[in-house]
């Protein structure tokens, strides 16, 4: 089922976390943050919007770094009713793309929700003091990648965090599959 997350809260801090990541190594969010911003994605491995984006999320990612922010994905999915995107998966996923960015896992998924996290893929903007400045759509991409030349919003909205420590005020929300929670 699509979903898609509330408008940006400006000005809301990011919660800290300390997570393991694909890499063998344990990252917070100090550790994954840039001198201009940071940016946190929920996305995971069997979503078909993350899939459709995975190769401009990487392309974002890579020229985002270039502009001093940090980039760290983040999956929180039910592992145990959604296999695919089980730890070990996830590291097969992250050495098959080649990720630029840390890949980790919120198996409580304890940060998903202390970001009010609600679909893969959903983008957090933070400037350089941890403030919320994005939470919108990569681009105009679904289930099915957008044209190649598509506006790049996210890229161009963290540019101008990296610049002004400000977000666009304009925003369209990311929409994608609902992150799987565990059954209480």
């Amino acid at each position: 089922m699509a979903v898609s997350p509330p408008v940006c809260d400006f000005g809301w801090k990011a919660p800290d976390f300390t997570l393991p990541g694909t890499d063998g190594r344990s990252w917070s969010l100090k550790d994954v943050a840039g001198p201009n911003g940071t940016l946190v994605m929920f996305i995971c491995n069997h979503c078909p919007y993350v899939k459709a984006v995975m190769d401009r999320i990487i392309r974002d990612a890579k020229d985002l770094a270039a502009l001093g922010i940090g980039v760290a994905a983040i999956s929180s999915n039910d592992a145990k009713e959604y296999p695919a995107d089980s730890f070990d998966n996830m590291k097969a996923e992250a050495e098959k793309w080649g990720l630029p960015f840390p890949y980790l896992y919120d198996e409580s998924q304890d940060v998903a929700r202390a970001y009010g996290a609600a679909c893969t893929p959903d983008f957090f903007g933070f400037n350089s003091e941890f403030e919320l400045q994005y939470r919108g759509r990569l681009d105009a991409s679904g289930k099915n990648p957008a044209p190649p030349d598509a506006r790049r919003e996210l890229f161009e909205a963290m540019k101008q965090v990296a610049e002004s420590g400000q977000g666009p005020r304009e925003q369209v929300a990311s929409m994608g599959c609902s992150i799987k929670w565990k059954a209480k």
